[in-house]
This record gives structure tokens, sequence and C-alpha cells, in this order.
């Protein structure tokens, strides 16, 4: 039957419809690589997107996404074809730090109160629509982003409860993890608002063993470990806007405390002869309490000036006592060593926005924002290893950490028929200021040019080239130091840390097929001055430090699939993969060597699965809708490289096997969505190997090699949620 049609398309086509479509024909030639039939790409092309409105614009009606039975505007937005949420929670500032997500083409005055949360509060019901805005439009300031997604809210929306229950059982011997979440959208007055609760208790861990090897790679010690952390999170957040004398408030709180206790038991077990056993006993508890409250006013002050003024205050307390103990054959404790630490960090923003279109194509953007940034740390750490309690200082734990800054910003947004340009510059000035254990205090002056160049011929593609200068976020724990009792090591801080400030270049190419197929594909360029690394400071202490200049570089792919036509009915494929390399100088050994990684499993989203340090990273996810039973079912996959981390005297290489989750869901009974998931289906099993050396790393001898190996297990979760 394709034959047959693809020979009729061929045979009602002239001269004039060839020549007219020869840039189609070079697409179907590029995209038959992924099985997309060059019908279905023929038809696509001749059949106007029904959900677009202009170049800038791809707009999806809340019907689009009835056939997803969304529950939530979270829902909503994690299946627009072509689109993948970015918290921001890496951006420096309030601008882009909340993501790229609009509501109602404003961001929330809201930074730990994340985006995706947000969503996952408003009912479904609740929005008219979605918008997938790729240029300037409306006078929106995107944000440093090149492509964001606009929820748009029904107005006089009716009140509407939206609850989630959950509940997760590990297949290792784990107690249940259950937890919910319950949110109130009304109107009170002249206010519309949002209430939220949510809560769950905290069940992981993991099994595994590491192995310490000689430098003949002969075993000399097995370690077998067993972890279990459990705890408890709460939090509740408020919502609010209302209009007074034609100026828009708007309101965003939130508040949380977050307490988990964590052990782990290592049994050690030499191998030299008349070694004996030990057990290691590491015991961790964690409290955290979050605040924050953020007010936004908007308003015309004339027919072509709009101004908005932003205040945000953040307050985070963290206090963990870890614990390690040591125990012989015999079960006498032999050893004991604690750490009493206690961290409180402030934020607090004022932030000004000023939008002038005066000027005919051209939308003026005006910001300026101010920042005042505190960290108080406080470390106690005591040992007892046979002679009693003794006091053990850790050089540069105790110390208050105090940044305020300033960054002004202008750009003007020039539509130029098909041509769309955003440029401007901003400038920042910083003081970072730290007393106690560190006495130091430092200035940074940082120009930061941006162009934005967006191109787009037709609706169905667009081209954009985007050159700028970022600077990076700061994480003041950097300038603390801290103990790993785990590793045996101090975690030191640098009081002379700096951010790292970089020049991006990004080159992107957008095509759509229909309402459904997108493709994007995007090569970037960075040159990377003063590279936050790790830096040497002896032949066996290293912290986090400017190590010099280096280079990134490579390319990311993104599509969205309908696979109808491989008889997969109500069938998606969404794909993302990223390749990069890089270059720096290493600073222990002089030689050029890639990125340093962060040293982390548990990665907070997809968006930062992709772009940690590392050669490749894909993901696929599969979803399939069968709309008149109400039945929906798919699976999703990750997989990425190794991530190298590169201290003074230690190589470690963090990876994973692939993680393959499934989940099959359905509204049939009641109107409530049941869900039920089966996470890690194949087992993950997480490694992390160390190659130790004498001294220097690569320029001293091989001490050793310490290799582990842990398993998380497959997980079990079964979520019921609705709305009424």
């Amino acid at each position: 039957m394709l034959n047959i049609v693809n020979m009729k398309i061929k045979t009602l086509m002239d001269m004039r419809l060839f020549v007219e479509n020869i840039e189609a024909y070079k697409y179907i030639l590029l995209y038959a690589l992924l099985g997309i039939s060059s019908c279905q790409l023929y038809a696509a092309e001749h059949n106007q997107d029904a959900t677009s409105e202009n170049d800038g614009i791809v707009s999806y009606p809340a019907s689009f996404f009835q056939r997803y039975q969304p529950n939530t505007a979270l829902d909503m937005v994690n299946v627009l074809p072509g689109f993948q949420i970015d918290e921001g929670e890496d951006k420096r500032g309030f601008g882009g730090a909340t993501g790229n997500i609009l509501i109602n083409d404003r961001r929330p005055s809201a930074k730990q109160d994340l985006i995706s949360t947000i969503l996952n509060r408003i009912p479904a019901s609740n929005i008219e629509s979605i918008e997938v805005i790729r240029g300037q439009v409306r006078g929106i300031d995107l944000g440093g982003y090149s492509i964001v997604a606009n929820v748009n809210l029904l107005e006089g929306s009716e009140a509407s409860v939206r609850w989630n229950l959950f509940v997760e059982k590990n297949l290792q011997p784990m107690p249940l993890g259950p937890g919910g979440s319950v949110s109130l959208s009304d109107r009170w007055q002249e206010v519309d608002y949002n209430l939220g609760f949510e809560t769950r208790r905290i069940i992981f861990g993991d099994e595994g063993s590491d192995e310490l090897l000689d430098t003949a790679r002969t075993l000399t010690e097995r370690r077998t470990d067993g972890a279990l952390n459990k705890g408890w999170e709460f939090y509740l957040s408020l919502n609010a806007a209302t209009e007074i004398n034609e100026t828009l408030l708007q309101t965003n709180m939130k508040i949380g405390d977050f307490s988990t206790d964590s052990e782990l038991i290592s049994n050690r077990v030499p191998q030299a002869p008349g070694s004996d056993p030990r057990d290691e006993i590491f015991l961790d508890g964690l409290g955290m309490r979050q605040f924050e409250l953020g007010i936004d006013a908007e308003r015309n002050l004339t027919d072509t000036l709009n101004g908005k003024a932003i205040v945000l205050f953040t307050r985070q307390r963290d206090r963990e006592i870890s614990t390690q103990r040591t125990f012989d054959i015999l079960g006498a404790q032999t050893a004991v060593r604690s750490a009493d630490s206690k961290n409180i960090s402030k934020e607090m923003i004022g932030r000004v926005e000023m939008d002038w279109t005066g000027i005919e194509d051209h939308t003026i953007q005006v910001n300026l924002e101010g920042a005042f940034n505190t960290l108080d740390g406080e470390l106690e750490q005591i040992e007892d290893m046979g002679g009693g309690l003794v006091s053990v200082p850790v050089p540069g734990a105790n110390t208050r950490v105090e940044e305020t800054r300033g960054d002004f910003v202008i750009k003007d947004n020039w539509n130029i028929g098909l041509l769309e340009l955003v440029y401007g510059v901003g400038v920042e000035v910083s003081t970072i200021t730290q007393t106690g254990d560190a006495e130091l205090k430092r200035t940074f002056t940082f120009i930061k040019p941006d162009v934005l160049m967006t191109y787009s011929p037709t609706q169905q593609q667009q081209y954009r080239l985007r050159v700028a200068r970022e600077v990076s976020q700061l994480n003041f724990s950097d300038f603390i130091s801290s103990t790993v009792f785990e590793d045996d090591d101090l975690a030191l801080g640098n009081p002379d840390l700096k951010p790292e400030a970089t020049w991006t270049t990004e080159l992107t190419h957008e095509r759509r097929f229909g309402e459904f197929t997108v493709v994007t594909v995007r090569a970037f360029h960075d040159w990377i001055s003063d590279v936050e690394d790790l830096l040497p400071l002896s032949d066996t202490f290293e912290a986090p430090g400017n190590i010099g200049s280096g280079r990134r570089w490579g390319m990311e792919f993104e599509g969205t699939f309908p696979l109808d036509w491989i008889s997969l009915t109500g069938a998606r494929l969404d794909v993302k993969a990223r390749w990069q390399d890089s270059t720096v100088t290493d600073p222990v050994t002089g030689d050029i060597r890639v990125l340093s990684s962060r040293q982390e499993f548990n990665i907070p989203s997809e968006f930062s699965y992709l772009r940690n340090e590392n050669k490749f990273a894909l993901a696929l996810d599969f979803r399939q809708d069968f709309e008149v039973s109400r039945v929906a079912w798919g699976w999703s996959l990750q997989t990425r490289s190794r991530r190298p981390l590169f201290k003074v005297n230690e190589f470690e290489a963090l990876n994973e096997s692939a993680e393959v989750n499934t989940f099959i869901e359905t509204t049939r009974w009641l109107g409530i969505k049941v869900r039920f998931e089966v996470n890690r289906l194949f087992d993950v099993i997480e490694t992390r190997d160390r190659t130790l050396y004498t001294g220097r790393r690569s320029l001293s001898p091989i001490d050793g090699f310490i290799e582990r190996r842990r398993d998380g297990g497959r997980e079990l979760v079964l979520r019921l949620s609705g709305t009424y």
C-alpha cells in the first residue's frame, strides 16, 4: 500500500512542484535513516500545521493533549513535541534561573520552588493552551533561551482539587515508600490562588562491594556493603495573583522540611594472612529546612512601556551529623569519628524589568538586578582512635561567605521580516567576602554580550544562531571544607574560587513535519575561562578551584516521531542524544585532557543527565495511547558514557549500565488515573573505579585500585491521581 501511494504521488508531480519542493526531498533523504517514510514526510510537508499561529509560535490547544489523559500541566508539557523542560537550576541570578517555562507569558518569582513542581500543582482542566515560542513575540523576555513553552491558563476556571497518591517498593528488602500531594486552585474575592501540599517517605538504598587491588591487580581486601536511607519530606506552597488598579500582583511562597537517616554497613575482609576482618558502620543524619517568598508587581506605565518589579528572599538551613564506627572481629568498638556541620544560606534579590515598544519592529528591554547572598558554615569534628576523644581541626570549615552582586542588561528585539535579531549586553559587578578561618575579599566585573539570530523561511523550519558570554553560578559550599568519612578524605574549601566565564556559540536547525514530528539538531562550541575543577594544594589534597582555559564542543539531537506509519497507532518515540568532546590543561600533569564531570549518580532531571560532562548520552521515550479504551503504555531508556574525575593523587571513573523503565496507565475507572511503573527493569549497576597513586597522579607510581559496584534494585511504583 505504501508503494502504491508513493507511485500516485510521483505521478501527480509536475516540474513546478518538483522545483518548489526540492527542499523537502533533501530532508526525506536525511530523515530516511531515522525510519520515517517518504510518504509521511511528503504528506506532512504539504499539510499546513493546524496548531501554528505564526513563525515564532506553535500553539497546542487543550484538545491536543486529550489523547494523553493528562491530570496536570506538567503531564501536558512533558508530551510537547520537540520540547524539554530545563529547570534553570545552574543559572546565575534570577533572570534565567526560573527555567524555560512561562505561565501566562510570565515567569514565577521563585527559585527553590522548581517550575516542574509548580506545573504539577496546576490541574490540566485549567489549561487553555500551551505555546512553544521559538522567537521574539509579544515582547516576552526569553531569559537567554532560544525556545520556551508558555502555559496559558483559562480565565474564570471553577475551583478544582488535584490529588496524587503513590507507593514505591524496592524489590530489595526495604520498607514501602508512600507519598502524595494535593493542591487547590480557586478564586477568593479578586485573588486567583493555588495552594499545595506534598509529602513523601524517603526510602532508598543499595547493595554491593568494593574490591581493593594492588598494582598487580591482586585482591588485597574485599568490602561487602549494604546501605539504607529513610526519612520524610514535607512541602507547603502558595501561588497567588490579583490585579489592583491595573497592576498585576503575584506572590509565590514555599516552606519545606526534609530529613533523612542513612546507615552504611561495610564488612571489610583483608586478604593478607593473619589479618582480621572488621566492620565499618557509617551513620548520617541530615535535616534541611527551606523558606522562599517572592513578590512581583507588573503594569503598563504607558502605551509603549511595561514595568515589572520583583523581590525574592530564600533561606535554607542544613544540619548534618556524620559518624563512623569501627568494630573488630569480636564486635568491640575500636575507633569512632564524628562530624557535626551546620550551614545557613540566604539570598535576597531585587529586580526591575522594563519593556519599551516605542519603535516599530523593536522591543527594548532593560533589566536591573541586585542580590545579596550569604552562607554561614560551622563544623565540629571529634574522634577516638583508642586514646580518648580529641577535637580534630578542619581548616576552612568555620567561615562566612558573602556576595554582593549588581547586574545590568539592555537588549533590543528587532523583527526584520523572516529574520529576528535579539542583541544586547550585560554588565555584572560582584564582590565576594569570606571571613572566619579564611579572610579574603575580591571584586569581579564581567561584560556579557548576547546575540540570538532566528531565521524562519517557513513555519516548518527555523535556523537559530546564538553567541553569548555566560557566567557560572558559584556553589558557596565549595568555599567551605567538609569531611568524607567513607573515603577517609577531606573535601577542602577554596576561598579563592571565582566564577568561570564562557563564550558559547550555538547553531540550531529545527524542522517540523505536521503537528507531531519535530527534529532539532544543535551544534555548539564553548570557550571557557577560569574552568572550575579540582586544584592541587599538595601531593594528597585538592580543592575546588580554577585551572585555566578550556573548550567544549559537540552536537545535540532531539526528535519526536509518531509511529502510525509502522502500524503502531497512537504511538510516538522521543529521541534525545548528545555527543561532545572537550579540552583543558591538567594542573597536575600539564597534559591536555577532557573536562571533569560531576561526582553524582542520581541525576535530578533528564536535561542534566544529557548535559553532564561525558562523551555521549542517549535518552529514548516510547509511548502508545489507545484513546478508545483509555489505556496507555510505554518505556524509556537512558544510557551514557563514563564520567571522569581528576584528583591530585587519584583518577575516578563513574559509570552505570543502561536504565530501562516501563509503565502502563489507564483512566477507565471514575476518571482516576491508575499508573503502574517498573523502574530499572533490568537492574542498574553503578560503578566507581578509582586509580590511586603514591604521589601526584600520573607523575608517580600507581599505589593500587579500588573498584566499586552498587546495585540499587528494581522498583515497583503504583500511582493514583485525579482532579475534581
